[in-house]
């Protein structure tokens, strides 16, 4: 009954669409618990009082628009909760949300995101190797933008591809300080005047290791403040479903133009490294059972210091010891712990084989 239910839910998800509208009103008419992961890039309320203009006068073209204006921080916190309870209510129990903001709103989203019942996984920091100058002098140079990633709730098994984030960054764990340029050059979408179609665009590198890190292909990400898109491009190019809201009709069209252009990448490229915690057990006696290793098969340390025997229970024997692969590679070595896959081999054909290589074979078949 519950899988009919979610099937009937997943089918009446407007996937892959542009929803005109108010964010909130949309997302008050979705199926309850139909969504992976929202990534929302609301308003900033920036308050900007007056133009600000370089050193040479020329006026900077700043977020001045009608949908960042808010008469106070009240009016401001009610659409916050508003908008927050409406995402809430759509995610799925395992879902997780991105919000995007600057020093103006961030910590009062943060402050909303915790009152709702969600529940703050990492801030993380997007440092601009290219910030727009602080023209006047009067204060620092604002070079980044915080990132909040929250789960649905405390104890939510969210996605998190730890290893597919490391493989980006060169084989080191990803940190929650992210440098990358702002959206500028060829990426700059332009609108017919040759201006910038939407002040605050974002990169699309940004979005590609929001989504490769916290989502899976075929899962549904939603954007509550779609702009031009670039949540939308980057999800169909790895294989993941969207749903953008946009109430402006100028970035709706921006968006669709942008994504009738966008192709998604073929199946072998959209795989990502995964983690070895999630790939299924197979116990060492697996091996014996289907006579990839025979008992009374003699297997040496990869080191070759050490031989054992394979009993029938897949167990090992050796000199005044018996265990598991492990504990009989921790004992023979001294050490506190082994991890026997790693550490036996057997001969095959006159050639050294890694007891793990047996191991790989029969997760390949669960997997098929």
């Amino acid at each position: 009954m519950t899988i009919t239910k979610t099937k009937k839910a997943a089918a009446a998800l407007p996937l892959n669409q542009i929803l005109a509208g108010d964010c909130i009103e949309v997302m008050n008419g979705l199926p309850e618990n139909s969504v992976d992961l929202i990534f929302a890039d609301p308003p900033y309320n920036l308050q900007l009082r007056g133009d600000l203009h370089r050193p040479d006068n020329s006026k900077v073209d700043a977020v001045d628009d009608a949908w960042d204006q808010f008469d106070s921080f009240a009016q401001y916190d009610k659409f916050t909760r508003d908008w927050l309870q409406a995402a809430r209510r759509i995610l799925k129990p395992n879902g997780a949300i991105w919000v995007i903001g600057s020093y103006h709103n961030i910590f009062r989203v943060g402050t909303a995101l915790q009152n709702e019942g969600y529940w703050i996984l990492n801030d993380v920091v997007w440092r601009k190797s290219n910030p727009m100058p602080n023209f006047r002098g009067k204060r620092f140079t604002n070079a980044h933008e915080t990132m909040i990633w929250a789960s649905k709730s405390e104890g939510a098994k969210y996605t998190f591809n730890y290893e597919a984030l490391k493989a980006l960054n060169e084989g080191v764990q990803m940190r929650s300080d992210w440098v990358m340029p702002i959206c500028s050059g060829h990426e700059r979408l332009k609108d017919e005047n040759g201006q910038k179609a939407h002040p605050t665009q974002k990169p699309e590198g940004l979005l590609h290791r929001v989504l490769v890190g916290s989502t899976n292909p075929g899962d549904v990400v939603l954007d509550p403040f779609f702009g031009t898109g670039t949540t939308g491009a980057v999800a169909k190019m790895l294989g993941r479903d969207f749903i953008g809201i946009e109430r402006e009709d100028a970035y709706r069209e921006v968006a669709q133009k942008r994504l009738a252009k966008v192709r998604k990448y073929d199946r072998e490229a959209l795989s990502v490294t995964t983690s070895k915690r999630a790939e299924p057990r197979v116990p060492f006696g697996q091996l014996v059972e289907r006579g990839m290793l025979r008992p009374g098969e003699e297997l040496m340390s990869m080191n070759g210091r050490h031989r054992v025997k394979v009993r029938a229970d897949g167990t090992l024997i050796g000199r005044d010891v018996r265990g598991s692969i492990h504990q009989v590679g921790a004992a023979l070595e001294g050490a506190p712990s082994c991890n026997g896959w790693t550490y036996w081999c057997f001969k095959r054909d006159g050639k050294t084989v890694p007891i793990d290589l047996l191991r790989q074979q029969l997760r390949a078949e669960m997997t098929a």
